[in-house]
């Protein structure tokens, strides 16, 4: 098995996706107006549709140390990476505070959803995409108190606020019933349906982001930017990937769990700071620059990095 085929095989289709989503934006095919709608539908129906879909009947979710462990790790490795981001900003070139914080977090805060969830599912099935998603409800605790602490230079007030939402309901409601054993006895028709909303969920979060891309590519440019560039390629695509991967190899957990931490080593900036920084305060040019270049890069450095992360880790 050619494992570099294989993850490209699984990138390069998110990154396809998302430039559809961009030309689609730039022909008015999909208007900023109906961003707001599809991004409520996304979040509240069919993300959590691909969560219960993925999670009923998981064993890999059965394991107590597993479910401790992996909210932990999501926190911990995304704190990492704002913190360590922050502390490096000097290396950024950027003089205005705005643009340092944001620099920060979107240096920091690596893609958790839109492209490890399709790479998961390609590379090691629902199992460890359900692990995937209860480690993500810990970046979600870590976007929303320090990722807002620093991004705005403010306490986290009512941030914890967005932290229960509904993909957490549903990873609760998932733990639940797989803890019952009621998931057998759920009606067939139900698990189809949410089967089918789930395979939407993904492919309608890749069009959005690009969409959202394309709002901001005007703003890529500027003089200084090459250093911007630079500084969030080191960091993201060099150094915290080490940093992960020694995680990954001596963390005393599931294989599961030791999978998810390699396919997050080897990810892109995630693309919500772009809108984050817009609606905090920040600057979105900043977050821009740092999201699209390692995303362009990562096309290269991921398969890279799961291959060798793989290896490294033993599995």
């Amino acid at each position: 098995m050619n494992e570099t085929a294989t993850v490209l095989g699984a990138v390069i289709p998110v990154f396809g996706i998302m430039v559809v989503g961009l030309v689609i934006r730039k022909i008015g095919w999909l208007t900023e107006e109906a961003d707001a709608s599809l991004l409520r539908v996304n979040i509240n129906l069919l993300l959590p549709a691909l969560i219960l879909d993925s999670a009923f009947g998981n064993p890999a979710l059965s394991q107590p140390r597993t479910l401790a462990l992996a909210p932990l790790i999501g926190f911990g490795t995304t704190a990492l990476g704002i913190l360590l981001a922050w502390a490096c900003r000097g290396f950024a070139g950027l003089k205005s505070l705005p643009a340092q914080r944001t620099f920060a977090v979107s240096t920091g805060m690596y893609n958790y959803g839109f492209v490890p969830v399709p790479l998961a599912m390609l590379l090691f099935g629902s199992g460890t995409v359900g692990v995937l998603f209860v480690h993500n409800v810990g970046v979600e605790i870590a976007l929303w108190t320090i990722g807002v602490a620093v991004m705005t230079g403010a306490g986290i007030g009512g941030a914890w606020r967005k932290i229960v939402n509904a993909p957490l309901v549903a990873i609760v409601l998932a733990l639940v019933l797989n803890t019952s054993g009621a998931v057998p006895h759920l009606p067939a028709p139900l698990l189809t349906g949410l089967h089918w909303l789930g395979q939407c969920a993904i492919p309608m979060s890749i069009l959005l982001s690009g969409a959202i891309v394309a709002d901001h590519l005007h703003e890529f440019h500027s003089a200084h930017s090459w250093r911007v560039i630079v500084a969030g390629l080191v960091l993201r695509l060099g150094v915290l990937p080490c940093l992960f991967l020694v995680l990954a190899r001596w963390l005393p957990c599931s294989v599961e769990l030791k999978r998810v931490i390699v396919v997050q080593a080897a990810m892109a900036s995630a693309l919500f700071p772009i809108a984050m920084a817009k609606h905090y305060g920040g600057d979105p040019a900043t977050a821009l620059r740092v999201v699209i270049s390692t995303s362009v890069a990562g096309l290269v450095t991921i398969p890279l990095w799961i291959r060798l992360g793989m290896k490294f880790a033993g599995l």
